[in-house]
């Protein structure tokens, strides 16, 4: 069974990191939500959410993939913490999988693993995103790095996850089964 952990800190927007939690676990992905610190993590609407584990206390290289959700200061609080900034390069190192949505990809940018690679973000988070190869995409992949730009996009980035984790077939049935094939017909 795949295995990703996605990253709580104070103030991250609560429906990109519920969503991807959500998403994944319907795929049959074990989805751990992982806390900096402590096991309640308040985000940036105050819903305060219990955790599953604590970072300190996890063995990353057990994972698939690590997600990093947006929403201020969430990303900000991901960005100062040396901790999530070494996993981000060790995962890098690795090829293995790092999504970020929203502003969340001021972490890959402070991890300086982003280089010359398609990226996107929440509109105007990053600092120089003139120095990367920027998107206005709902999703864009490039290698192990997925990113999203925002709350409205955290169900297709969630599928894109699965699609890379499990296989096309799984997001297809998931699109099907959580009606998004239906939502897209009739907006």
């Amino acid at each position: 069974m795949k295995k990703a952990a996605v990253l709580f800190a104070t103030g991250f927007e609560e429906i990109e990191a519920l969503t991807v939690v959500d998403v994944l676990r319907r795929g049959k992905v074990q989805c751990d939500m992982v806390s900096l610190y402590g096991e309640n993590v308040v985000g940036a609407h105050a819903i305060e959410i219990k955790t599953d584990k604590d970072f300190d206390l996890v063995n990353f290289k057990d994972y698939d993939i690590i997600v990093l959700p947006g929403g201020m200061p969430g990303s900000t609080n991901l960005r100062a913490d040396d901790r999530v900034i070494n996993l981000v390069k060790d995962f890098n190192n690795k090829n293995k999988f790092i999504g970020a949505i929203c502003a969340a990809p001021i972490v890959l940018e402070k991890a300086e693993v982003v280089g010359t690679r398609k990226i996107t973000s929440y509109p105007g988070s990053l600092e120089n995103q003139n120095a990367f190869d920027y998107k206005e995409e709902i999703v864009v992949v490039d290698g192990n790095l997925i990113t999203s730009r925002g709350p409205a996009t955290a169900i297709e980035f969630s599928l894109k996850l699965i699609e890379l984790l499990i296989g096309k077939h799984q997001s297809e049935a998931l699109r099907e089964g959580m009606m998004v094939n239906f939502y897209n017909k009739n907006i």
